[in-house]
């Protein structure tokens, strides 16, 4: 298929964005999205050679150390400090004559190396540009951050967002763009096999009894603290202990101080790492309920791990978290910034035996995040562009 005929069949689209060997959630999203486009599309992965520099970014290493790496081939010719790698990336993608690019969007950081490439793209090409948002601003945002996203979106065709939060902030940045919301695909590649409960709970080193499971790195709008304040409610009222799983982006003395204050030294565990591809089962299958206190969100991986492994979640109404966790299907909303209110709904979870009757409802969450889903939202939104 040629970029002069569009309209049916096979495309030839070229994604940018991390893929291994870098770690972490947009790397994943990124890497299952391109096998499965890959599965009715010509499809090329424009990889990182240097994702951050080393000083700028918060964890231990940037790159994926698991036994079990989720791996794509990929060209990796973008390195975010060097202009003049962004300019061999675009010639690069313009030669492979392709009839869309998507993007990986989620920082301002990105947008000048970004903007060069698909400005390049635009001028050689007549492909389609698309920018898949994880987050349309950042978390904590500036108005430096708002001009950057400002200059890469003005190179972008169309836009992919996963919430309805996020399609509101975009049109802030560009109005009549067209645009399509698509939430978070499942993140199921995790589940490569069937364990029990026990068997989890002792690859990890738990017993029995409730388990609450937070997992993924922390940094302040995670909103750990004040899930770590209801836990003596939690605790004297079912027993529960709470896992605490992920790397800490922020000085971790302020939780295990708070965690001492309360004398919750027995209830609460951290696992103060990044945890590898074949640990993550462990986790969630050993626990039995996932909670999500945050107190900013667009969207959530970690939500969507949970309803890969069938695990009901808490979780704050913010950004797009109310259209993943279904009241009373999936799980319970509550307020953010309560640790009043995140107890009594841990509380009604256990006391009304909830697990039980959210199982039968995950499997249709999984498919109404499918990848398969996603590939014809993305399709659909090219034909519109056309």
């Amino acid at each position: 298929m040629t970029s002069n005929d569009r309209s049916t069949g096979p495309l030839r689209i070229v994604l940018v964005g991390p893929a291994w060997p870098y770690r972490g959630g947009i790397s994943h999203y990124n890497t299952c999205l391109a096998r499965e486009l890959a599965r009715s599309h010509d499809m090329t992965v424009v990889n990182y050679s240097r994702l951050y520099p080393d000083f700028l970014f918060p964890g231990r290493t940037q790159y994926d150390e698991s036994e079990t790496a989720l791996r794509i081939e990929s060209r990796r010719l973008i390195d975010s400090i060097n202009p003049f790698t962004w300019l061999r990336a675009g010639f690069a993608i313009a030669r492979l004559r392709p009839d869309a690019v998507v993007v990986q969007w989620w920082h301002p950081y990105f947008a000048p190396a970004l903007s060069k490439i698909c400005f390049i793209v635009r001028v050689l090409t007549r492909a389609r540009i698309v920018f898949v948002c994880h987050n349309v601003v950042p978390h904590e945002t500036s108005p430096a951050d708002r001009c950057l996203s400002a200059i890469a979106f003005a190179g972008a065709h169309g836009f992919i967002v996963q919430s309805g939060e996020d399609l509101s902030n975009l049109r802030r940045f560009r109005r009549g763009a067209p645009a399509a919301v698509h939430p978070h695909p499942i993140y199921d590649f995790f589940r490569t096999g069937e364990m029990t409960r026990e068997a989890a709970r002792s690859a990890i080193g738990e017993g029995g009894g409730p388990l609450l499971l937070f997992f993924g790195y922390i940094r302040p709008y995670k909103g750990l603290m004040h899930l770590i304040e209801a836990m003596p409610e939690i605790s004297r009222a079912t027993g529960a202990r709470l896992l605490v799983v992920g790397e800490f982006y922020e000085e971790e003395a302020p939780y295990l101080k708070r965690v001492a204050e309360l004398g919750m030294e027995g209830a609460v565990r951290f696992v103060d790492r990044y945890v590898g591809n074949e640990e993550v089962a462990g986790f969630f299958t050993a626990a039995d309920l996932v909670v999500l206190p945050y107190l900013s969100a667009t969207q959530s991986g970690i939500a969507q791990i949970a309803v890969a492994f069938d695990r009901p979640m808490v979780a704050t109404r913010v950004g797009g978290l109310p259209e993943v966790v279904v009241e009373g299907r999936t799980g319970f909303i509550v307020e953010p910034g309560d640790p009043a209110a995140l107890a009594a709904a841990v509380r009604r979870f256990f006391e009304e035996g909830w697990a039980v009757r959210m199982a039968p409802e995950f499997a249709a969450e999984k498919e109404r995040f499918s990848w398969a889903g996603m590939v014809r939202e993305l399709e659909g939104l090219l034909r519109r562009i056309d």
